[in-house]
């Protein structure tokens, strides 16, 4: 069979010390503990939405270029290919008395607020170091202090999902039906996360409840940001510490090895590269499937609402209020987005059923996805056709707010757009999961490898993106179009490539078996 901690394949003279699992399958746990693991990607996303709707138009107001401001985006990515597959190789051998995955959540929560302390404060420290206080100059103290704790978010991030969607699978059992529903209880909260996050976005007076967020360095958008950091760490701390309370792991014990002073265990990066190179066909597909699919996703999340900005309302960064009317706009749409996310996430067993298996549903959602994304084309072009321009008090031109029509047609994109992406959350985890099991492989590492499907496509988008839109005149509408053919060509793939996972297999009832949870 396949074995070892990742996808490397393994037979009687393999050692026991390179498996990162025990050899028998693992008893489910109740559906109650598995929702209070799901929980926590409420509290991880809380603070992504914050990023995806805020994080953008903050770093140009301390002085980054459109152009650049892409790069800073490469800190997830790169962070994402490392850690990711590190902590998950480690977390499948951890023995520590907590358990395996437990200990890589709760240092994942703990640098998460350090993170969030760091690019709250920016301006504020930068402002300190010496930086100016006008609007319009490069910061670049404060840009150097929001870096780091850009850089510490992605890591501590990093470390809490590939552990939860671990610990997600470890409590499943052999169960494919509860591993699939697991994933899509992930989804879901991370739904919950998103509206949360999107719905402080777009609030203006959350700066309110905390009187002190408002500095000279520090103005209202951006006091408004830190406020919401505020919150969202606190979100997560709590469910963080309810899930790791309540949900318990038995200290796993390491086999012995067969051949004691024969074998010795493959380093961490020799495992990566026997993970890519003995990958069974499934996998591959599945990281194929995935990173086209990711190629297609990530300019409009990078740019959604720095194109509801520039393009849909005509805006520009610190130049009047159309930029930051169209931002909050797309915090409002992400927010609408994230409740459709969430209803579709309960529907996707049903969904599957439906179409037939989910390889036919992860078809067709990114059929749809390449029609929205192609949509943008068509809202900007018509935005641009109906804006109208009216000369402000001091010379300049102000463009008006964007028809009503203009408005309903991106504000129903972004609601759409939650369907594919409730797909996108869960179905490749799921089918990540089933694929690792049935070939003995270890899950930590497994989701690792998976995680390289998406951040090797975030890393191209984040280099390419800025100089690509540049070719074309600046905007964002050119990634767009490469999205749009991306996920053309993914769901092509899905649809012929991508095998159905076989079919469920007795839940394991083995109530002595190693690693049960409690």
């Amino acid at each position: 069979m396949e074995g070892g901690g990742g996808l490397v394949k393994a037979d009687k003279n393999t050692p026991a010390s390179e498996l990162a699992q025990p050899p028998l399958p693992q008893p489910e746990s109740p559906m109650r503990k598995i929702i209070m693991v799901a929980s926590i990607a409420a509290g991880v996303q809380f603070g992504w939405a914050l990023q995806l709707s805020l994080l953008t138009p903050y770093v140009q107001l301390l002085g980054i270029p459109h152009t650049w401001a892409a790069f800073i985006w490469l800190c997830g990515p790169i962070s994402g290919m490392l850690v990711q597959p590190l902590v998950g190789y480690y977390s499948d051998r951890c023995t520590y008395r907590f358990g395996r995955r437990r200990p890589f959540i709760a240092a994942g929560a703990a640098l998460v607020a350090i993170a969030v302390f760091l690019i709250g404060f920016a301006a504020d420290i930068g402002h300190l170091s010496g930086d100016p206080v006008k609007s319009g100059i490069i910061k670049p103290r404060a840009i150097a202090v929001f870096v780091v704790g850009f850089w510490i978010l992605d890591v501590a991030n990093n470390m809490l999902q590939g552990p939860c969607r671990a610990l997600l699978a470890d409590l499943s059992g052999d169960n494919q039906r509860k591993t699939r529903t697991a994933n899509a209880a992930y989804s879901f909260f991370m739904a919950v996360g998103n509206i949360l996050g999107f719905a402080a976005g777009s609030y203006t007076h959350l700066h309110n409840l905390f009187p002190f967020s408002s500095t000279r360095a520090c103005d209202v958008y951006c006091a408004n940001l830190k406020s919401c950091f505020f919150l969202s760490i606190l979100l997560l701390l709590t469910l963080t510490t309810l899930a790791l309370t309540l949900v318990r792991e038995t200290a796993w014990s390491r086999p012995e090895p067969e051949n004691v002073g024969h074998e010795k265990p493959v380093p961490f990066f020799g495992e990566i590269f026997g993970a890519l190179k003995d990958l069974p066909r499934p996998m591959r597909v599945l990281l194929l499937v995935t990173c086209l699919n990711w190629i297609a996703w990530f300019p409009f999340l990078l740019f959604d609402t720095d194109w509801m900005g520039k393009e849909v309302y005509g805006g520009e960064v610190g130049q009047g209020s159309a930029y930051g009317h169209g931002v909050r706009a797309g915090a409002l749409g992400l927010m609408l987005n994230s409740v459709v996310l969430g209803f579709t996430s309960l529907a996707v067993e049903h969904l599957a059923r439906a179409l037939g298996g989910v390889k036919r549903l992860w078809g067709a959602v990114n059929i749809l996805l390449a029609l929205c994304l192609a949509m943008t084309v068509v809202i900007t072009k018509k935005a641009e056709s109906t804006r109208h321009f009216a000369v402000a008090r001091n010379g300049g031109v102000l463009p008006s707010q964007p028809d009503a029509g203009v408005k309903i047609g991106a504000l129903t994109l972004f609601a759409v757009l939650g369907i594919p992406l409730a797909v996108t959350y869960s179905i490749p985890f799921a089918l990540a999961s089933i694929f690792s099991s049935n070939s003995g492989a270890g899950q930590g590492l497994s989701l690792g490898v998976l995680n390289l499907a998406i951040v090797i496509p975030q890393m191209v988008v984040s280099v390419a993106s800025g100089p690509w839109d540049a070719l074309f005149g600046g905007g964002n509408l050119p990634a767009f179009v490469v999205g749009a053919v991306a996920a053309a060509v993914s769901a092509v793939f899905a649809f012929t490539m991508l095998p159905s996972p076989p079919p469920d297999t007795p839940s394991a009832k083995i109530l002595s078996a190693a690693a049960a949870f409690h």
